[in-house]
């Protein structure tokens, strides 16, 4: 598992690396707020799950973009790196702390490549209707450092 892990992440971050200089297309605002939902049913708490995106109000976090988890859940907890991958290079960095008894916590991102460079953003961690069905959302701000 670890040696599978470790391929996906190399892959993940050379793909990251190779488009990091590009200028960005998108034209999201500098900084607003953050809804984002998602669906988990890839994600079984095992390192290298992922979430897939399933609506956003940031224009840069399109649908069928993935939330890549680096370590596994130990119950009661999620407390993990995560990776949002929105393709084409747009990689961003973030961090979730989740507790899985009563669905609630919170997600970080500090900056990223490709459009993500000079992303910040925090987001509280909900369920949405039945946890069984696996969706989730963010719901928070973001902002850009710099000039994007």
């Amino acid at each position: 598992m670890k040696r599978i892990l470790s391929i996906v992440i190399t892959a993940i971050l050379a793909g990251a690396f190779a488009f990091t200089g590009l200028a960005p297309a998108s034209a999201s605002p500098e900084n607003g707020p953050l809804h984002i939902e998602k669906n988990c049913s890839g994600f079984a708490g095992e390192a290298g799950g992922f979430c897939t995106i399933t609506s956003s109000n940031v224009t840069m976090i399109q649908p069928g973009s993935r939330v890549i988890y680096l370590a596994a859940a130990e119950w009661p907890v999620l407390d993990t790196d995560i990776v949002l991958d929105a393709g084409l290079g747009n990689i961003a960095f973030g961090h979730v702390v989740l507790d899985l008894g009563n669905g609630t916590g919170t997600v970080t991102f500090k900056g990223g490549t490709g459009e993500f460079r000079h992303f910040h953003a925090k987001a509280a961690v909900s369920v949405i209707g039945d946890p069984s069905d696996s969706n989730w959302a963010w719901d928070g701000t973001y902002h850009f450092n710099e000039d994007h």
